[in-house]
């Protein structure tokens, strides 16, 4: 099997940039196979997600078909000795590579204008650009920030806060605000990085009594500081620390902060209060599931990236069918692409179906916003347009919060398309209720638990 998944390798080395290849796919080590179960070593669980995300499916397709087998899948497994090699491979390259210099003209500057391409960092992912971002209602506000933040690093918007569920578009942001800022500024320093390796890269830095170069690199040689799922400092009281002193070094610097979490900085547990603080110092915004016209918009757009002939019935479906995040529509777009050329059939809405039959559950059978506000109707005895009228009496209005927050919390349904579920309201007031209603619940309520078990058990699930 091992032969198999070299081949693979092989394949994808020419399928992608020699950066790319090199950053996610080079440091995976073979470690075993059992059965039909590939065991691969990665330097930290961040790679794991990266390329379950990104290429998984491409390179399981491909061991698939070289092997004969279609039930192979692989299991992870983290090698510190992995994570060490890399981050001294990652510091030889620093070492060596000439300082930039900003009075020196780009490598392009000769070119004309249409055929100039910015240098793109091997840790910036070249698909993550705000040209293939599709924003809606649910993410306008974060794409706004990022824009504002990208055109004017340091100025506008530093801070800048972005959080959300996983797969809802947080990394792309990041990412296309690097690009963005290469475009204009060449010679720009940028470090993107996730919080789980700058923790790898300090400890490996106090092990090795290299501290002075990681504070020289992330300190004085960065103009813009990347930095995704930063909840994971969160308790590791160290990395807080060099990460506080980080923070306000670049800052005062005039140098462009982003970082990204899926919660909100003061819901982000065991973090400091003064890096809480300082995450608000700037812009915080958030991106909340995509609305059914914006999962079109984005299957849509996936599908023009990768080649895909996708008529428009199947694109609804797939929006209708897949409402989690972004990532999962879009591996399922990817999924039935490659069923249906293995299967040498085309793409229609019959096989769409019955290739989802057994992943996703008929729509029918889902529980929708339709299915809570009649349930909560049912349950305090009122009617369907006082849920959705304006009415404030507590009667009406703490049956409507419940309602909005078992919405939210069952189907992640987005603040804007529940404000318009339920009578028009501003997405503002939704998050107000789901939140008051969140809070009460965590003070165990006993009126409010009372509520909502009742109407789970009505809705069928205990």
């Amino acid at each position: 099997m091992q032969e198999h998944w070299q081949s693979a390798l092989s394949d994808m080395r020419t399928r992608l940039s020699a950066e790319n290849f090199e950053t996610w796919l080079a440091p995976i080590a073979w470690g075993g196979c059992e059965g039909h179960k590939l065991r691969l070593r990665i330097p930290n669980k961040f790679y794991a997600d990266w390329i379950r995300t990104h290429y998984l499916e491409l390179l399981l397709g491909l061991v698939r078909d070289k092997s004969g087998h279609s039930d192979i899948d692989v299991s992870w497994e983290v090698d510190e000795r992995l994570a060490e090699e890399l981050i001294k491979t990652e510091a030889n390259a620093r070492e060596s590579a000439p300082p930039p210099s900003l009075s020196s003209p780009p490598p392009a500057a000769a070119r004309s204008r249409e055929n100039q391409v910015a240098p793109v960092p091997a840790n910036l992912n070249p698909r993550y650009r705000f040209e293939s971002f599709v924003v809606g209602p649910s993410n306008q506000l974060a794409h706004a920030a990022s824009a504002a933040a990208a055109s004017s690093p340091g100025a506008r918007y530093n801070p800048l806060f972005i959080y959300g569920g996983v797969g809802l578009g947080k990394t792309h942001l990041v990412n296309a605000i690097g690009h963005r800022v290469l475009e204009a500024r060449p010679n720009s320093r940028i470090l993107y990085v996730s919080a789980e390796r700058f923790t790898n890269e300090f400890i490996a830095a106090l092990q090795n009594h290299k501290m002075d170069e990681f504070r020289n690199l992330y300190r004085t040689q960065c103009d813009v500081l990347l930095m995704d799922d930063i909840q994971f400092l969160a308790g590791r009281d160290q990395t807080m620390e060099e990460f506080f002193h980080t923070f306000n070094a670049l800052y005062h610097s005039d140098k462009q902060i982003v970082v990204s979490s899926d919660v909100y900085p003061q819901q982000m547990k065991e973090m400091e209060e003064r890096l809480i603080s300082r995450f608000q110092w700037g812009m915080v915004a958030d991106i909340q599931a995509p609305e059914l016209d914006t999962r079109v918009a984005i299957v849509k757009k996936k599908a023009e990236q990768e080649g895909i002939d996708l008529p428009d019935e199947v694109a609804h479906f797939l929006a209708e069918t897949v409402q989690s995040n972004v990532r999962e529509l879009e591996g399922t777009l990817l999924r039935l692409a490659v069923k249906a050329e293995l299967l040498k059939q085309p793409i229609e809405i019959s096989f769409a179906r019955e290739a989802l039959r057994g992943t996703h559950p008929p729509r029918e059978s889902l529980t929708t916003v339709e299915d809570i506000q009649r349930a909560v109707c049912e349950y305090f005895n009122i009617r369907m347009s006082d849920l959705k009228s304006h009415r404030r009496h507590r009667s009406v209005a703490q049956p409507r919060m419940i309602a909005m927050y078992m919405c939210r919390q069952r189907l992640n349904t987005s603040y804007t398309e529940l404000g318009d579920r339920f009578g028009g309201k501003d997405h503002t007031t939704v998050m107000s209720a789901v939140r008051k209603i969140e809070g009460r619940i965590l003070s165990r309520d006993a009126e409010i638990l009372a509520s909502v078990q009742a109407i789970e058990h009505r809705l069928g699930r205990n």
